[in-house]
């Protein structure tokens, strides 16, 4: 067993198939089947079973999983140690985030860093939350920025400012830039939202459900969109309301093209929160981006004092 035969199992676990990891790790499918098929040799089991649109791991894989991917991250560890050690402030440092915090809000740490950290070569990736953890814990990135805490017991969980979800429509709107007094306000409006089956998603449909129903409304219209822009395109038409983090209709309330509909004493938020890997290796550039991190998201959201 060595580094390559767990990277090409992640791999294919990830992409759910022997073709799409072939072409994520650049190397041909007989290769990439060859090398699994000596792994489960030297393992004694099959680390996957066939499945529609592709495989899926066996008994064996969902044992083998977090063990290759605290293999490959202790890996990751020791080159990340010697790397900082031999240059001091310079070397790799792989973050990875939610595409929406990649924007606005991620910017000013970023640049800071950049500026104090000059020898630092930073890579940032985009994935949604779940892919962000996983990330994280197989150390393909040092450092994770996501929504929601990840409730397992292998990663540390840093807790930001929340990104603040803004009800976006079209400047046109009869309701733009105004005031209602509750949700249920806007119970007959037609909603855009993530669908709630397929690739994992920040925002789905069942969770504008759940909200609407804590406030009494039990049927809601809404229609399955799966892109963020196409979303903000559609509420521009005029065609529904979404649900969005504010950082991402920023240019589009400055264009005059989108507006915002507020509700009276209602305030939403995705929680934020910065993940590592537990006992996992910190360079002083990852601990510097994390500062930073914490400096210019502001303090996190504090429950109610009795």
């Amino acid at each position: 067993m060595d580094t390559d035969s767990l990277r090409t199992f992640l791999a294919i676990h990830r992409t759910g198939g022997f073709s799409s990891a072939a072409e994520r790790l650049g190397r041909s499918q007989p290769a990439i089947s060859r090398r699994i098929a000596l792994l489960e040799e030297e393992l004694g089991a099959p680390l996957f079973d066939r499945a529609a649109g592709g495989v899926v791991l066996s008994q064996a894989g969902h044992v083998l999983l977090p063990l290759a991917q605290r293999a490959l991250a202790a890996i990751e560890d020791c080159r990340a140690a010697v790397v900082a050690l031999r240059a001091g402030q310079t070397g790799p440092l792989a973050l990875a985030a939610v595409g929406t915090l990649a924007g606005a809000g991620l910017t000013p740490a970023l640049r800071r860093f950049s500026q104090a950290h000059a020898g630092v070569a930073l890579t940032l990736r985009t994935a949604a939350s779940s892919e962000v953890s996983e990330l994280v814990r197989s150390g393909e990135a040092t450092i994770g920025l996501r929504y929601h805490r990840d409730r397992s017991g292998d990663l540390d969980c840093l807790e930001l400012a929340g990104e603040r979800l803004l009800i976006a429509c079209a400047a046109d709107h009869p309701l733009a830039g105004r005031t209602v007094p509750s949700l249920a306000s806007l119970a007959d409006e037609h909603w855009l939202a993530f669908p709630p089956t397929g690739r994992a998603r920040e925002a789905v449909a069942d969770s504008l459900s759940a909200l609407f129903l804590a406030h009494g409304v039990a049927d809601l219209r809404w229609s399955a969109v799966d892109s963020l822009t196409a979303q903000k395109r559609l509420a521009e038409a005029g065609y529904g309301l979404a649900m969005l983090p504010g950082g991402a209709i920023d240019e589009e309330r400055a264009a005059g093209s989108l507006a915002v509909i507020d509700v009276a004493g209602l305030t939403l938020a995705n929680p934020v929160y910065v993940v590592t890997r537990r006992q996992g290796y910190l360079s002083p550039a990852a601990t510097a981006l994390i500062a930073l991190l914490r400096e210019t998201s502001g303090d996190p959201p504090r429950p109610p004092s009795d």
